[in-house]
């Protein structure tokens, strides 16, 4: 029975981190954990100019070598695009930039100022990047934003390096991105609640995971206007456009929190059924939420329920 987990709150990545310790030197863990993160941030953040990714960015089709981490993160990046159908596109920056998320969204007006933009025009897509061990070449115009994948991505990596330090057991949550894994506090398997994003400090249901990720995806967070047009951060691919259509929120548990983030990103632009088709036939749970507030179950969501609104009984602690 592992004990009870040492814990560190702080922003990172442009949200809340919340790390949770069972086991071996919790306080140097959880400082050790901290700034990785902070590493990670300083490397592919799209709003420090000093970071890789920037670096790549502005390349002009020259190949760039990159650290271990972003090489493989840019890798992963493009498997998604592939594994997809391009429902996830990294090269949707210049779409996003388009749209005014242009700073980081704390600092971002919620009100931006008329502006003339060209018309929404569709990613071009992940074809023309080549990649040789850490080396990478972007095709010219082409653009990444690794936010669809980069909190999840860094989740899986400091939650295996914390057992690899000496942990017991880790809850790494970035966000709402959740990787939980090893022992658990107390007997059971850790809990991760799955916040309504519609009605913000309440939940739609807590999961128990023995090992693995959950992640959310919802165009109802990060949200701003413009010439009174409401717009959102989930660019579609296919039309360089926020994301537009019934589904509001899709919530995937998997065994990995980038992939789970990926899916759910590419859930919520593909839609209903199409969303949901594309969850089961990748082989894991989840839950679209439509914006009547519905909520329609994919995959073997019920096997991780343990309490939701409507189950009755008071919903447990969370470890996520």
């Amino acid at each position: 029975m592992a004990a009870e987990p040492a814990e560190a709150r702080f922003p990172v990545m442009g949200s809340d981190g919340h790390l949770l310790v069972t086991g071996g030197s919790a306080p140097q863990l959880l400082s050790r954990a901290r700034s990785r993160l902070e590493e990670l941030e300083s490397l592919w953040s799209r709003f420090r100019p000093d970071s890789e990714l920037c670096r790549l960015n502005a390349s002009q089709g020259r190949w760039v070598r990159l650290s271990e981490p972003t090489a493989t993160l840019v890798r992963q990046a493009v498997r998604a695009w592939q594994a997809t159908g391009g429902l996830f596109d990294p090269t949707v920056l210049p779409a996003l930039e388009a749209a005014g998320y242009t700073h980081s969204f704390p600092s971002l007006p919620r009100d931006l100022p008329p502006t003339v933009t060209p018309p929404p025009a569709p990613a071009p897509g992940c074809a023309g990047i080549e990649m040789a061990d850490y080396r990478v070449r972007l095709a010219p115009g082409v653009r990444l934003d690794l936010g669809g994948i980069g909190k999840g991505f860094a989740a899986d990596l400091v939650a295996q390096e914390l057992l690899a330090a000496g942990a017991e057991g880790a809850c790494v949550n970035l966000g709402g991105d959740v990787r939980a894994t090893g022992a658990a506090p107390g007997a059971g398997a850790w809990t991760v609640a799955v916040e309504d994003e519609a009605r913000p400090g309440t939940d739609l249901a807590w999961l128990a995971l023995a090992d693995g990720a959950v992640a959310t995806s919802t165009r109802l967070r990060r949200r701003w206007e413009r010439q009174g047009q409401r717009l959102h951060h989930i660019i579609d691919p296919a039309s360089g456009a926020p994301a537009a259509g019934a589904v509001a929120t899709v919530t995937v548990v998997a065994g990995q929190t980038h992939w789970a983030e990926v899916l759910a990103k590419a859930a919520l632009i593909a839609g209903l059924p199409a969303g949901r088709a594309l969850l089961e036939a990748q082989g894991v749970a989840g839950l679209l939420v439509t914006e009547d507030g519905t909520a329609h179950r994919a995959g073997p969501w019920e096997r991780y329920v343990t309490w939701t609104p409507n189950s009755g009984g008071t919903s447990p602690a969370s470890a996520g």
